[in-house]
């Protein structure tokens, strides 16, 4: 019997989007089906084809204004390589992937969506509409799916699904460094309490109420707490004069943007996710599979990802904040910590695993598109 195959297509292989590739073709492991990722932009690497968990890979190397548009260079591509074996569905990854599948394919075609607002625009709208016969959506959370569902009322609810993020938990852990180790790797003192956020310096990641939390909550803290909020941004040096304002700049740092950071968060005593609307938030269960406690904003994807409304805070409320934070330290920091982290951890496995999802994702298909059908 011929192989049949899945066909992945994502706009490229940066940040997080590598692992979201991986995170799909590993739901046909023990399959079968084959899956070639298409990348329609980015330079051939050899960490984007293994990280790519695909039985093969292939990189079209477009620039980002030639996708731009009607795309039709990216449409002929992808008509050549769907023609070029027995495919049983697309999955694309984003609305201009999307767009690329419908029109260079006649199969059925899933498309991922992993932020809001993906269907403002009017003709987006129409466009979706054209192919509703054999599109169909899936949002990371449900809070992207139901921002899904309002844009497109007219759709039946088992026509945009949630599909959420995951971690190859497993992997994830063996890949932590101890906490000596990863606090030699971040410049952090062996003993001090440490509270982390890790993302973008941008107006959308809200750090600004971050530090006024933590200005508010220093009194309070245990002796020689830090803040350390890695990543860069345009907002780096407005973040950096709002400390200074504070009179908290000794005791926050800005370490930049760290490879592979995810596998020192066992240094953090405690993660503060305080964005705006994140529509999921990859890495609350990075932070989880660290065994870290968490707090977040109550909004986004965030609420569904933590699940607990202890954990929570309105967005921009640096008040409420500060006095989680204390709160934390006060009752026996570590008691809190070990029963925090224990519980984050077991939702990672029972919620936001390959495992878990791969099941998820075999009962919608049998609605959304029969791999049966040929």
């Amino acid at each position: 019997m011929a192989d049949r195959w899945i066909l992945q297509l994502c706009h490229g292989h940066s940040g997080p989007f590598l692992d979201v590739a991986r995170q799909y073709a590993v739901l046909f492991a023990n399959t079968p089906f084959k899956v070639l990722t298409v990348y329609l932009t980015g330079e051939p690497c050899a960490e984007a084809r293994n990280g790519s968990a695909s039985d093969e890979v292939v990189f079209l190397e477009f620039s980002s204004r030639a996708v731009r548009g009607l795309k039709l260079h990216a449409i002929r591509k992808l008509r050549e390589i769907a023609t070029s074996r027995d495919f049983a569905l697309v999955i694309a990854h984003r609305f201009k992937p999307i767009y690329v599948a419908c029109l260079a394919t006649r199969l059925p075609v899933i498309g991922v969506h992993h932020g809001f607002g993906d269907y403002d625009r009017p003709q987006r709208r129409w466009f979706a509409h054209f192919f509703r016969r054999r599109l169909a959506l899936l949002g990371v959370s449900d809070a992207v799916r139901d921002d899904l569902r309002q844009h497109l009322p007219d759709w039946k609810s088992d026509r945009i699904e949630t599909l959420h993020n995951r971690l190859d938990v497993d992997n994830a852990f063996s890949q932590l460094a101890s906490r000596a180790e990863a606090r030699r790797k971040l410049d952090l003192p062996p003993d001090a309490p440490v509270i982390a956020n890790v993302g973008r310096l941008h107006p959308d990641k809200d750090q600004a109420t971050l530090l006024r939390a933590f200005a508010t909550a220093l009194p309070k803290l245990p002796a020689g707490a830090l803040l350390t909020i890695i990543g860069r941004g345009p907002l780096e040096g407005e973040l950096k004069r709002l400390a200074t304002q504070l009179g908290i700049a000794d005791r926050v740092r800005f370490p930049g943007q760290i490879r592979d950071v995810r596998n020192y968060f066992r240094a953090f005593d405690l993660f503060v996710l305080s964005s705006d609307h994140e529509p999921f938030g990859m890495v609350l269960l990075e932070a989880m599979a660290a065994e870290v406690p968490i707090f977040a904003t109550d909004c986004g994807g965030a609420p569904e990802v933590i699940g607990h409304r202890d954990q929570l805070f309105a967005l921009g409320d640096s008040e409420r904040l500060g006095h989680l934070m204390e709160d934390f330290f006060r009752n026996g920091g570590a008691t809190n910590r070990s029963e925090m982290a224990m519980r984050g951890l077991q939702r990672l496995r029972e919620r936001f695993s390959d495992a878990v999802a791969s099941k998820r994702f075999l009962s919608l298909l049998m609605v959304q598109a029969p791999l049966a059908q040929r």
